[in-house]
């Protein structure tokens, strides 16, 4: 962290993840009642007020890059919104206060409340376009994967630098009509899918953990997501590539004229030009990543991960909070 005591000039440091985790805890537990009640919006809106009324008490300078909600109108922390108390250091923020708002509702897994930090100026601010493809896998695939050839050439380069067979390789890929004829080419390599229903944020962490059943996690997801992943990976040491999907001429041209590269192959840096960045996640339910909210008796338990690129620092909170306080 800089000596200088200017806030422009000041760094995120490891301190401020232990504040961010406790947005992400609120968000989550926030949530929790809505878990299975089939209302995906109201679920969001809990979590959405729960983080934004924590994130004001954080001792930083943050700007909202990426939000989330736009999509489909649901509630929104919003790009440009300034969180913080405003002293400390300048950040770049990219919050999803639910990152699988559809697998909230519905009660299944994966779903998790998150928050990503880097410094001031360093997100890449795609906001005008909302989906990104992406592929996304741990450090093997450094220097041996890209995004631009055929998805079976990169399994078996991928299998190659793991010392795995093809047939042992599992894949992650959003459950969506889109990605029909990829699923039949990852089949067709010799893999196996792992069918997500949402939540790529989660998947392309899965993918880049060294103790994971995932190898590789592909295909067309959110900008945001992809954005907030990359901050993960850094930590991670993985790979990430993206290239922006607009969904038509018109989002294009938005996109072009916020200064986005079209056809173009971002990678982690591109992503998020800094190494010191933050990525904090509280599972809301139950997931490969971290277990969801629990309520046992008098106490709410949660269960959060945190990621540092500075130190490539993977991080574990269990945090029991008194439930009349909460509920």
């Amino acid at each position: 962290m800089s000596k200088n005591t200017g806030t422009q000039d000041l760094h995120p440091d490891r301190n401020l993840a232990m504040e961010l985790v406790r947005a992400t805890e609120a968000a989550a537990i926030r949530a929790y009642p809505f878990i299975g009640k089939g209302d995906k919006n109201a679920a969001d809106g809990a979590a959405v007020d729960a983080m934004r009324a924590f994130l004001t008490t954080v001792n930083f300078a943050g700007v909202i890059v990426i939000g989330e909600g736009e999509k489909d109108s649901a509630p929104m922390l919003f790009n440009g919104e300034e969180v913080g108390n405003g002293h400390g250091p300048a950040c770049d923020i990219a919050v999803d206060p639910i990152d699988g708002t559809s697998l909230t509702g519905a009660g299944r897994q994966n779903a998790v409340s998150v928050i990503a930090v880097a410094d001031r100026g360093t997100m890449l601010d795609a906001s005008s376009v909302f989906y990104m493809d992406k592929l996304v896998a741990g450090p093997e695939g450094v220097g041996v994967l890209d995004i631009r050839r055929p998805i079976g050439d990169n399994i078996r380069a991928l299998a190659k630098a793991k010392g795995k067979i093809v047939s042992d390789m599992s894949i992650a890929v959003l459950d969506r009509p889109r990605h029909a004829q990829l699923i039949d080419e990852i089949r067709a390599s010799g893999a196996g899918t792992r069918m997500m229903l949402d939540g790529d944020v989660a998947g392309g962490i899965n993918a880049a953990r060294y103790d994971s059943r995932i190898d590789m996690c592909v295909g067309i997801g959110g900008s945001p997501e992809g954005i907030v992943t990359a901050c993960a990976i850094k930590a991670l040491g993985g790979f990430i590539e993206g290239i922006l999907a607009p969904l038509d001429e018109a989002e294009r041209q938005r996109g072009i004229d916020a200064g986005l590269k079209m056809d173009h192959v971002y990678d982690a840096n591109g992503l998020v030009s800094s190494d010191n960045t933050f990525f904090v996640a509280t599972g809301v339910t139950d997931g490969g990543l971290v277990d969801g909210v629990r309520r046992m008796g008098p106490v709410i338990r949660t269960d959060s991960i945190i990621l540092r690129g500075h130190s490539g620092t993977i991080r574990r909170v269990r945090a029991d909070y008194r439930a009349d306080r909460w509920m």
